[in-house]
């Protein structure tokens, strides 16, 4: 493996990413090229890989997660569409080929968005299954905060700041739903970090589902024997009858939104078990307010936590919310008071 030098600084200077986030589960994958008629089977979205997993460099460990291990690479000779470093997952068993052909094609569907990590190229015909996406100087959302919190939270412009990453977290949400794609997985370490707060782009889309590929728009998120979910991030509806739909992304938003402010705390902290977690938000409990929260954020956690699902805004909203405190904090600077007073004036 080769040393790299630590990128250039976004907005300060920045140790290397190397922490592991959270253990992952990985999987096989078959090419099927067999034609049908049905909208719910899914085609195989190339004919061929353009790479082997010889070509692959391996450089550097972003994270681990739950659907594959990701890493800093680059190819042994040229480049990957014209990218000399790109991030490089490799699945994980247990992970079906249905559900990384699916990924591919989410991926593909979301075409370019500022904030969304983007597809580069992919190689689906044997495990471990590779998939090569655009590369971001500073790993996870989640490791940044909590390796970044001591410089951060002397920071007079923080809660602006935070403001900034939610606003642009927000607008990759709000192009997902508009392509009728639900995540399924928000959460700060789902979240990877070019250039703190402007360039944040949302990754990981293994358990992504695209509603104009199922038999109902209403998404039914259930649990197998091959999946698990995280708890944590999901909304009452979905363990009182495992209803997962857009309102549930913005739950998830919501519990993002918290994790940022407490610089990747483990929501519901006081709770060990995923029982206890489904008890407590079932009774309608949430997670304790974070200190030194702006008011107008933590009325956007709560409006996302309301239990009637029907009733928390849509990203169009939250988008609309958080645009205009961005502008508002623009309007209003800090100043010295008693320099605006003329000459002669008490």
């Amino acid at each position: 493996m080769l040393k790299v030098s630590p990128p250039e600084s976004p907005i300060m200077a920045v140790p290397s990413v190397q922490q592991v986030e959270e253990p992952a589960s990985e999987s096989p994958l078959k090419r099927q090229r067999t034609k049908t008629s049905s909208r719910l089977l899914w085609k195989p979205p190339q004919q061929g890989p353009r790479f082997t997993k010889a070509d692959l460099n391996l450089q550097q460990l972003i994270k681990a997660g739950k659907e594959g291990v990701y890493y800093k690479a680059k190819m042994s000779r040229g480049t990957c569409k014209g990218h000399s470093i790109f991030t490089c997952k490799i699945t994980k068993e247990g992970v079906t080929s249905k559900r990384v052909q699916m990924e591919v094609s989410i991926m593909k569907k979301l075409v370019h968005h500022r904030n969304v990590l983007q597809l580069l190229d992919w190689n689906i015909t044997e495990e471990p299954y590779v998939l090569l996406m655009e590369f971001v100087n500073y790993g996870t959302l989640r490791n940044f905060l909590q390796l970044n919190q001591e410089t951060l939270s002397t920071n007079e412009d923080l809660q602006h700041l935070f403001t900034i990453a939610s606003y642009h977290i927000a607008l990759a949400l709000e192009h997902l739903h508009s392509k009728m794609v639900v995540h399924c997985d928000l959460a700060l370490r789902n979240v990877l970090v070019h250039h703190f707060p402007m360039e944040v782009k949302l990754g990981e889309f293994g358990l992504a589902r695209d509603l104009t590929r199922m038999r109902s728009r209403r998404s039914s998120h259930k649990k197998t024997a091959r999946e698990r979910v995280p708890l944590r991030w999901y909304p009452p509806e979905y363990f009182r009858n495992s209803y997962y739909n857009f309102k549930g992304d913005v739950w998830a938003f919501g519990i993002l939104l918290w994790e940022m402010h407490t610089f990747g705390t483990l929501p519901y902290p006081s709770l060990e078990t995923s029982e206890e977690v489904v008890c407590y938000v079932c009774a309608g409990q949430r997670n304790a307010d974070p200190e030194g929260c702006r008011p107008e954020i933590l009325q956007m956690m709560k409006d996302c936590w309301l239990e009637l699902h029907s009733h928390r805004p849509s990203f169009t909203d939250i988008v609309r919310i958080l645009d205009n405190i961005l502008e508002n904090d623009s309007d209003y600077v800090d100043v010295d008071g008693e320099k605006l007073l003329g000459p002669g004036e008490p």
